[in-house]
């Protein structure tokens, strides 16, 4: 479950247009947010966004697999879509996808 500092910078170089975005290290990999939203992680430097059922749909038909960490049951977390990793507009697109859903579970929780 490592990252290294190259991939990590990679992945927030992509991710800039986003707006600001932190960064905290936690089991192993890297949780990313905006607007303090978590949104997305990073683990065996490959980059997870986060989903629900809407976007289920989306990560399926783009190749994406869901993150299932240590064996454990899937969790609502995608891999980037493989072409999004070569197209920054790409990813930035897929990234505030999960934000806005990130911000949707958050707004349920109130």
């Amino acid at each position: 479950m490592a990252v290294s500092s190259d991939y990590l910078d990679f992945v927030l170089e992509q991710l800039a247009p986003v707006g600001p975005l932190t960064s905290r290290r936690m089991f192993g990999g890297v949780g990313l947010y905006a607007q303090g939203l978590f949104f997305a992680l990073v683990d065996d430097d490959t980059l997870y966004l986060k989903g629900d059922e809407a976007l289920r749909a989306d990560f399926e038909a783009a190749g994406s697999t869901q993150f299932a960490p240590f064996g454990m049951s899937p969790m609502a977390y995608w891999t980037a879509p493989a072409e999004a990793l070569d197209d920054p507009d790409l990813m930035v697109d897929w990234a505030r996808r999960s934000i806005a859903v990130a911000a949707a579970r958050k707004g349920r929780k109130a």
